[in-house]
């Protein structure tokens, strides 16, 4: 056997046969989702007919010109006292805006949710979203798509990771089927979700967003979501503008966030129960639909009309604030609700103040660079914001201009923030997360790379005596805990450590028996130089062992070991490569 020959066992994927299995169970998980979006949708139109229209109707609605009277308040108000109900005698999971939800669900839970979120979720969020809540209807949806698919895994034979699969392909199918964005939802759970690059898990949360793609306009409606057209011409200096929005965008993620988190501290120090906090916020809710009822509400209409650039500039900073407040409010009041609407509607207001400050475009054009640069401030996923913006507006030209403010408010956001919206609860509760995704530098190195060389051997006709002789702390010579034992040609025959001794030396040995004799019959665990230091490492938790004699493929001869030790040079020399600095030329 040549010396390489261990490496074309090696591939760059560790997909095998289950991605198949996965991938046909994401189509029914795709479908699911789909049609819980339908109901979700459903619902919130339906309840937000009975409270503010009185009428049993499911049909499209607009809540920006109606005229509200003081008894308005009560809406928002009992709508926070159901769902505080709920969540209390419910789950409490139902709270808040979905994602840490799942990324809590996958992280501790084992890609486990219960069923009774799968149908409270979307309940609380129909009740507070239709009683006026200022939310988007994409985070529970992501939530309720989540625990679709985890629900569905859970009757099978699956792994915790193939669980975390079927989970995350449940809400990335969800967010599609609002949006209609499968490649941005895709996206959104590579960057935020999945914790992973692997065809395993890419493949069928790719195949589940297809499917509520295709079943979007048969439950849902047409593509794109806010249509868009007429992206100016940008001169050279352009990019610069954009850039200049996307630090804007970037600040403006940073107060949001601070804004939320600091609204939740202030709602932990209330001597009262929090199953009552949503009422409470929903009196700032009311408060805020009678300056403005327009920020009431899921407002895609408001979303659409910043697009069209036909919201002027005191309308837009109207509704930045109020929103912006009642949002905030709510939230942190811990009901149920989503994130991406209210973010796109703040970000395009600020985009539609800029537009009169900015010396080319319109303002539909600067408000749709701000959603998305806002969006990927705020969630740290630059790539699923620029995406998303060109799929819900179908504007290919906007691509250059929305990448470069969703870059640069990300940098901004990062540099400002510890944490994002979707991490902060999180950390609250002693989960941190890092995002910064590497290759691992155990698949990077080889074994034959830290082993120890040469190696302390013993020979096979070592006899007893003498190993015990070798063995005995009291000459003063220091030993490891164990050496290989190998014969005349250099094969490993067993390792023999110091407890062996021992145990012999209670048991009792003949005169002439060697190591050789007295070797375990079992198969020795030998390592390879060419092999990555992962499998290895791998083989020696497995196998509880602490030293692996290390042998050449060829001969079968021992060339080096390898101890637990040795596989800290690994994030060593990792750490010196990230940290050392000098100059090459």
């Amino acid at each position: 056997m040549s010396e390489h020959a261990g490496q074309d066992t090696l591939r760059d994927f560790t997909a095998d046969s289950r991605l198949l299995v996965l991938s046909a169970m994401a189509l029914v998980t795709g479908t699911f989702a789909a049609i819980a979006a339908w109901v979700l949708l459903k619902l919130i139109a339906l309840i937000t007919h009975l409270a503010y229209f009185h009428t049993l109707s499911a049909a499209p609605y607009s809540l920006a010109h109606l005229k509200l009277g003081m008894a308005s308040l009560l809406i928002p108000v009992a709508g926070g006292l159901i769902v505080g109900l709920m969540a209390r005698h419910g789950s409490s999971k139902i709270r808040g805006h979905g994602i840490p939800e799942a990324l809590e669900a996958i992280l501790i839970g084992e890609s486990r949710i219960e069923s009774k979120v799968a149908l409270l979720k979307p309940l609380s969020s129909a009740i507070a979203i239709g009683s006026g809540g200022p939310f988007g209807a994409e985070g529970p949806i992501i939530m309720t798509g989540g625990a679709l698919g985890s629900l569905f895994a859970q009757f099978f034979h699956l792994s915790s990771a193939e669980r975390k699969t079927l989970l995350v392909a449940g809400a990335a199918a969800g967010m599609t089927a609002i949006f209609g964005t499968p490649v941005a939802a895709v996206l959104l759970a590579l960057e935020v979700m999945l914790f992973e690059w692997k065809p395993r898990s890419f493949v069928p949360v790719a195949i589940s967003a297809v499917v509520a793609r295709a079943w979007r306009p048969w439950l849902v409606g047409a593509w794109p979501l806010f249509p868009h057209v007429g992206a100016p011409h940008m001169p050279w200096w352009g990019p610069a503008l954009c850039a200049g929005i996307g630090v804007v965008a970037g600040l403006q993620s940073t107060l949001t966030t601070g804004a939320l988190y600091w609204f939740e501290d202030l709602f932990e120090r209330l001597p009262i129960h929090w199953m009552w906090w949503p009422a409470l916020g929903g009196v700032v809710v009311g408060i805020g639909g009678l300056f403005n009822p327009a920020a009431l509400g899921v407002g895609y209409d408001n979303i659409q009309a910043l697009i069209d650039g036909t919201v002027g500039m005191h309308a837009a900073l109207s509704l930045l604030i109020v929103k912006a407040i009642i949002w905030v409010t709510a939230l942190a009041s811990g009901t149920s609700g989503g994130t991406l609407a209210p973010l796109l509607m703040m970000g395009g207001s600020v985009g539609v103040i800029e537009a009169h400050l900015l010396p080319f475009g319109d303002a539909g054009f600067w408000a749709l660079i701000a959603m998305a640069a806002v969006l990927g401030g705020t969630l740290r996923s630059p790539l699923t914001a620029t995406v998303f913006a060109v799929e819900i507006t179908g504007d290919l030209h906007v691509m250059p201009a929305v990448i470069i403010a969703c870059v640069t408010s990300f940098a901004t956001s990062v540099l400002l923030m510890k944490r994002s919206i979707l991490t902060e609860r999180l950390a609250r509760r002693g989960q941190h997360l890092s995002y910064e995704y590497s290759v691992d530098p155990f698949e990077l190195m080889r074994v034959g790379d830290i082993m120890t060389r040469p190696v302390d051997t013993l020979p096979a006709d070592m006899t007893i005596a003498a190993a015990i002789e070798f063995f005995d702390p009291d000459i003063g010579v220091h030993r490891h805990k164990s050496y290989p034992v190998i014969d005349a040609e250099g094969a490993v025959l067993a390792m023999v450590s110091r407890a062996d001794i021992l145990r012999w030396s209670r048991e009792g040995w003949q005169s002439e028996e060697t190591l050789g004799d007295r070797r375990d019959k079992r198969e020795v665990i030998l390592g390879h130089a060419d092999e990555p230091v992962s499998r290895l490492a791998d083989r020696m938790v497995a196998t509880h062992i602490a030293r692996m004699p290390v042998i050449d493929r060829a001969s079968g001869r021992i060339v080096g070991l390898l101890a637990r030790r040795d596989l800290l040079r690994v994030r060593a020399h990792a750490t010196r490569q990230e940290h050392e600095r000098t100059r090459a030329l």
